[in-house]
């Protein structure tokens, strides 16, 4: 069994596109996955699943579906039973643990609600990545690192440029943003610390 957070994009902000956690909690067990949580309002689940093998059998089941067609066959049932249409972008418990080794901003920054970690939906390639840069006057910085992006924002990430929708129209591709102290805490529901 390997531990996965699914990261929504887009439910329970502004009023729009609203979720229930427990109806989120609930669809998750009803598609076979275990020790399915859910951390906040805006669509953190942590939960664990077989682990996805190159020789699963087609159509997989749930859970032993790579990252990326588990994340559509969520984003399927999400549209389905409750409704809602959104992103769903898939992390392993070692994957988020890797995520907060390489954040370069920890030893300049005290203030953890001034991390941001953009998930994006694959690693960019080396011409999405050089379409990506920091708006004149901007007081943000950023880092690529792999499929994520760790943002300092000195001024607060409600004033910056530099946010997830700036960043998925740059790249072309789907993203979702947390602030350090979401990434973290969903490490610790992954890993049971």
């Amino acid at each position: 069994m390997t531990t996965y957070i699914a990261l929504l994009r887009g439910i329970n902000v502004g009023g729009s596109a609203r979720i229930a956690m427990k109806d989120l909690r609930a669809l998750f067990a009803g598609m076979g996955f275990e020790d399915v949580r859910t951390y906040l309002q805006s669509g953190n689940v942590v939960f664990r699943a077989p682990i996805a093998t190159a020789s699963a059998p087609a159509p997989a089941a749930p859970g032993t579906q790579r990252p990326a067609d588990l994340a559509a066959s969520i984003e399927k049932r999400i549209a389905d039973d409750l409704g809602v249409p959104c992103t769903v972008l898939m992390r392993t418990g070692d994957s988020l643990a890797r995520t907060l080794a390489a954040n370069p901003y920890l030893g300049r920054e005290d203030d953890p609600a001034k991390l941001h970690v953009t998930f994006l939906a694959q690693e960019p390639t080396a011409e999405q990545a050089a379409r990506l840069a920091v708006p004149a006057g901007e007081t943000a910085v950023f880092t690529l690192v792999g499929d994520e992006i760790h943002l300092h924002v000195p001024d607060g990430y409600g004033r910056t440029k530099l946010n997830n929708t700036f960043i998925e129209r740059h790249l072309g591709m789907r993203a979702t943003t947390r602030n350090w102290r979401t990434v973290t805490a969903l490490h610790e529901l992954a890993t049971g610390d």
